[in-house]
């Protein structure tokens, strides 16, 4: 009943006219961004982040978990018409939906898309919405050491998995790590790394880092190298379902939901795993194996979009209840609510209660908001395809750069940006993943403080991590993390 009590004023607060306009902006955003090949929700987060500065923290919360789980329903628009993923997480429906379209049969994949994406959300949402607060509850018995070891196991497993190769992931990390060191020591109040620069004795802005890597680096990125390709679209069918394809999508839906959750509250790196596993799921058990691959099953777009709007819904149990992210947005969303000096993690669930559950009432609330803006009007969102290139990537530049200035008035942090944006071309161009910077950068001096009280705790002995049970666990599985990969890569070889 206390449950039911929260949620239901979480609803009575995320149900005002001002909190359902910025849900409702958040959608939209979030769908078109999704539909724009190349831009993600993590630069669409990044980029305006700034606004935390203005707006109030429920709002905010609000209106990015809006372009997140946005930006999933829209990517599916361009995997399936244009072949080109607006994210990630809908590479996989690409194969199948894209050969639906050229088989004329674009409308039903977007509906299943559509509708597979809804009930993958809801379903995740209800399971957010019971599993969050326990997880809170026994997240507020752990200590420095156990804090430690689960933020090391997030810096090994994101940094392994987000990249191609657990070298570049790793290196990305420690660029990170090494951007969260510069200012004052949290501890001794010691400044350090900053080269004598006294605009870094505050420490560099995490939104700064964000947004210099993501958006201008990835419009410099289309500048430079991917500026004249252009795409073909497949002609758009009406969009509804017939009966048999109903049948076959459903039990998809509920495969792509019972995969995709499980993977979201991990540091596992984000949709794509869920998806493929599902797509690989749906091919061996499809009763028409022969459409796979020729003309497109339905299947194989139902399974890998209910999967990928699941795990992303599961990011925010881990998000709010440990203050770690298993995702880079999800990691910009924490720096978020480190704007507003809101701590992520156990007491998060006590002490802003109400922004809490305001948050998980939105999710219903956006899940219905983004099945009546994409069945509807899926024509509109491909028209935004037809925007140029020059003028999309030269408005996201100015936008950016007009966020970034506003937060501390500064033209050095202008100068560090396109600084920190020509870095994100760099590892872009050489295929090192940018996430791994931002986790290291919000984790790195968490997991320092954390590290340096769990040795205060043990009077300077490393022992503290191997005395208590829950700490050796952790160790266990990050030397499986680190280790069973490569012993299955040698075993195959």
């Amino acid at each position: 009943m206390d449950l039911w009590n929260q949620l239901m004023g979480g609803f009575a607060a995320a149900g005002t006219p001002i909190n359902l306009l910025w849900a409702f902006l958040g959608c939209v955003i979030g769908t078109g961004i999704g539909v724009l090949p190349g831009l993600g929700p993590a630069v669409t987060v990044a980029m305006l982040l700034p606004i935390t500065s203005q707006v109030e923290p429920t709002a905010s919360m609000i209106f990015f978990a809006g372009i997140y789980y946005g930006a999933m329903y829209g990517g599916s628009t361009t995997s399936i018409l244009l072949n080109t993923p607006g994210e990630t997480g809908t590479m996989v429906t690409a194969l199948e939906g894209f050969k639906m379209a050229k088989s004329g049969r674009a409308g039903a994949a977007l509906a299943t898309a559509a509708i597979g994406s809804f009930v993958a959300g809801t379903v995740a949402t209800v399971l957010v919405t019971l599993f969050a607060p326990v997880v809170a509850d026994f997240a507020v018995t752990l200590g420095p050491p156990e804090y430690f070891l689960l933020m090391l196991l997030a810096f090994t497993t994101v940094s392994a998995v987000l990249g191609k190769s657990t070298l570049r992931g790793m290196t990305a990390l420690f660029i990170g790590l090494a951007l969260g060191l510069i200012g004052l020591d949290q501890i001794t109040a010691q400044v350090r790394y900053t080269g004598g620069v006294p605009e870094f004795m505050d420490g560099i802005e995490t939104v700064l880092v964000a947004v210099g890597l993501f958006a201008v680096g990835e419009t410099l990125y289309m500048a430079l190298y991917e500026g004249r390709s252009k795409s073909e679209i497949n002609k758009l069918s009406s969009v509804h379902m017939t009966k048999t394809e109903w049948k076959r999508s459903i039990p998809a839906w509920l495969r792509g939901t019972v995969i995709g959750f499980p993977f979201g509250t991990i540091p596992a790196g984000g949709s794509e795993i869920p998806t493929f596993l599902s797509y690989a799921t749906e091919r061996k058990l499809s009763d028409h194996k022969h459409e796979f691959g020729t003309t497109g099953a339905i299947e194989g777009v139902a399974g890998p979009e209910a999967a990928n709007n699941a795990a992303v819904t599961a990011t925010l149990v881990p998000l709010l209840t440990l203050g770690i992210p298993t995702s880079v947005t999800a990691a910009i969303l924490l720096s978020a609510l480190q704007n507003y000096g809101i701590q992520a993690g156990p007491q998060l669930f006590t002490t802003s209660s109400a922004l809490v559950w305001a948050l998980i009432a939105s999710l219903y609330i956006g899940n219905v908001m983004l099945l009546v803006l994409n069945l509807p009007l899926v024509g509109l969102w491909v028209k935004l395809l037809k925007i140029p290139k020059p003028q999309l990537y030269a408005g996201i530049l100015i936008f950016a750069t007009v966020g970034v200035y506003g937060m501390r008035q500064s033209a050095f942090d202008l100068f560090l940006m396109l600084g920190l944006g020509l870095v994100g071309v760099v590892m872009r161009r050489f295929d090192f993943p940018t996430a791994p910077v931002v986790v290291g950068m919000i984790l790195g001096p968490l997991a320092e403080a954390q590290g340096r009280n769990a040795l205060s705790i043990g009077s300077g002995s490393w022992s503290v991590f191997i005395e208590r049970p829950l700490s050796q666990g952790l160790l266990v599985l990050l030397a499986a993390v680190l280790v069973v990969p490569r012993v299955w890569k040698l075993m195959r070889r």
